[in-house]
């Protein structure tokens, strides 16, 4: 059972699930963030260029008892599709950005030959001088 709880404690309080945490708070920001953009910019122009803030009044299908609402679909789709934009947009350019930035500053700078090295290559283009 002591085993159980240590496993346990190092699985609750470990770093892993206090990164997790971190990174479930800043997604949660970001959507908001995200959301946000959606609503107060993108929709706003597709009432513009469409006349109407969404497209759920639209395009529907009447078929037997039921409705088929494809404009509630497109305007989900739209919605999707915005929001994908905006975290590519907000997140992952930035993110690819900066890990291509850390990359080229972690490039090692290649040591100098080391003596031996230096003699060897004069014993070989010593020889190579001779035939």
């Amino acid at each position: 059972m002591t085993k159980f709880l240590d496993d346990f404690k190092q699985f609750a309080f470990g770093g892993n699930l206090i990164e997790t945490a971190v990174g479930l708070v800043l997604a949660l920001a970001t959507a908001e963030l995200v959301n946000s953009l959606v609503e107060t910019v993108i929709m706003p122009l597709v009432s513009a260029v469409f006349g109407a803030p969404d497209f759920s009044e639209l395009w529907q299908i009447s078929v037997g008892d039921g409705t088929i609402l494809l404009g509630v679909f497109v305007t989900s789709l739209i919605s999707f599709l915005a929001v994908a934009v905006g975290v590519y947009l907000l997140v992952v350019k930035p993110w690819n950005a900066y890990k291509a930035r850390v990359a080229r500053s972690e490039t090692p700078t290649p040591a100098a030959p080391t003596e031996d090295i230096l003699l060897l290559r004069e014993i070989r283009d010593s020889l190579q001088q001779r035939t």
